[in-house]
């Protein structure tokens, strides 16, 4: 199964506003531990090596020099 990048969610805003909101109030140390612990449970959720080489991929190729997401 090839990544799917359509958009699925009906409301893509909430789905931000609902990640931004479970950051808040955490330390860098906290939302970064969020981060991970989310990435594996959707990674998990996602159950395909294949799919999760070619997420990653995705993720890293839209870093920035500095490491950080480029702003889109």
């Amino acid at each position: 199964m090839p990544l799917d990048l359509d958009a699925r969610f009906p409301d893509p805003d909430a789905a931000y506003r609902a990640i931004i909101s479970a950051h808040r109030g955490l330390s860098d140390d906290d939302s970064a531990a969020l981060n991970a612990a989310l990435v594996l449970i959707l990674a998990n959720q996602i159950g395909d090596q294949i799919v999760l080489a070619e997420a990653l991929e995705l993720a890293k190729a839209s870093l920035t020099p500095s490491g950080r997401a480029a702003s889109r």
